[in-house]
């Protein structure tokens, strides 16, 4: 199964990234951009064919390894292989 894993901070959390790309944007003259927040995509092959097991899995990648729970949220799909 294949996992895509979206990763973004928590509302609340400063994100100068998305602060610096919102400023590119104005500068490239996209004006009415506002309010960007940046975020990761992950895509994982997890080799199991029980889907309860594969969302184990995952969100277990997710709670001890690809995101920090503390200040990020995550969500996922997974799609048969």
């Amino acid at each position: 199964m294949k996992a895509r894993i979206t990763i973004t901070l928590k509302q609340g959390v400063l994100d100068p990234q998305g602060k610096a790309i919102e400023g590119a944007l104005h500068a490239l003259g996209f004006g009415t951009v506002g309010n960007v927040r940046q975020g990761k995509y992950i895509e994982v092959e997890v080799v199991e064919s029980d889907p309860a097991k594969a969302r184990e899995a995952v969100e277990r990648m997710c709670e001890q390894l690809l995101a920090n729970t503390i200040i990020e949220n995550y969500a996922y799909e997974l799609e048969a292989a």
